[in-house]
């Protein structure tokens, strides 16, 4: 039996994601956590790195879009904080493995257990199963959603950062390495949003000037009664249309939240907007997904 049947192709192309079970085995979420934990523990923090992260707009523009650190970390493994981790020193106001929002965004191409992961037989298996010819992997990112003080994720669809033309060509694949809960902050979809356009991107600005990426449009208004809670096992797997408007609460839960996700491209007949902040390099072009 396929990882993927029709019935969870239907339930994709209706509602704009479909959660898939057991795509990775405990010991592999294990291994993922434990491997990322090793890296975190390693990591080297120069002192202008030591920005928040945040989705909320203006905060957004100031840490992330005025840093060339998050600029040029499309190719790289960068590391990205939650905000109130460090004092006016810049020193760690919690333990260290407690302070990340997330790291990003070249694990797929550069940590062999993550590149393994998003390369395995399910992964292509599922591509295919969508009609996929030519996908490639655009960029990766391991989520930590620390308990107690994770942010929230305000409603947002991937395509307002990761924008095509023609739109509908890039898929996130968001895997839960932890049980995903509404407690700890588990996402939260409005079904058949993939179907009412685009109205906000994260562009990049003419070149010398600052900040570096600005918004164009507005995020829709969306009614929070329409959003409904998508809970993953330890394992899953959420795949998410690039137009699916999605969220996630507050982590208030003593649990951490820790997922892996990535997104990928169908390449063919697709352009990749050059206004995106995120662009591929000579040293990393955007990876043939169906090649180890």
């Amino acid at each position: 039996m396929d990882f993927m049947t029709d019935h969870h192709v239907q339930k994709y192309l209706k509602d704009g994601y479909v959660v898939l079970e057991g795509l990775l085995t405990p010991q592999e979420c294990d291994g993922l956590k434990q491997r990322m934990a090793e890296i975190v523990e390693g990591m080297d923090i120069p002192e202008h790195c030591r920005i928040t992260f945040s989705t909320d707009q203006e905060e957004q523009l100031k840490s992330q879009g005025s840093a060339d650190y998050f600029m040029t970390s499309g190719d790289k493994i960068r590391f990205f904080f939650e905000k109130g981790v460090f004092d006016e020193k810049g020193e760690f106001l919690v333990p260290k493995e407690r302070s990340v929002n997330k790291v990003g965004h070249a694990l797929h191409a550069y940590e062999p257990l993550f590149k393994k992961v998003t390369h395995s037989s399910k992964v292509q298996g599922l591509a295919k199963k969508l009609g996929l010819a030519h996908p490639v992997i655009v960029q990766s990112m391991y989520i930590f959603k620390q308990p107690g003080i994770g942010g929230e994720v305000t409603p947002h669809q991937d395509a307002t950062f990761l924008y095509t033309e023609p739109l509908g060509r890039v898929m996130g694949l968001w895997i839960a390495l932890e049980d995903a809960t509404v407690d700890n902050g588990c996402l939260w979809f409005m079904p058949g949003s993939q179907d009412i356009g685009v109205s906000r991107r994260m562009v990049r600005t003419p070149k010398g000037t600052y900040p570096m990426t600005d918004f164009v449009g507005q995020e829709k208004e969306y009614d929070d009664d329409k959003f409904v809670p998508v809970e993953v096992k330890k394992g899953g797997v959420v795949l998410i249309h690039g137009e699916a408007v999605h969220r996630s609460a507050e982590n208030k839960s003593e649990n951490s939240r820790h997922v892996y996700t990535f997104h990928i491209m169908e390449s063919q007949d697709t352009k990749w907007s050059p206004d995106n902040w995120l662009q591929p390099t000579e040293e990393l072009p955007f990876p043939p997904l169906y090649a180890k």
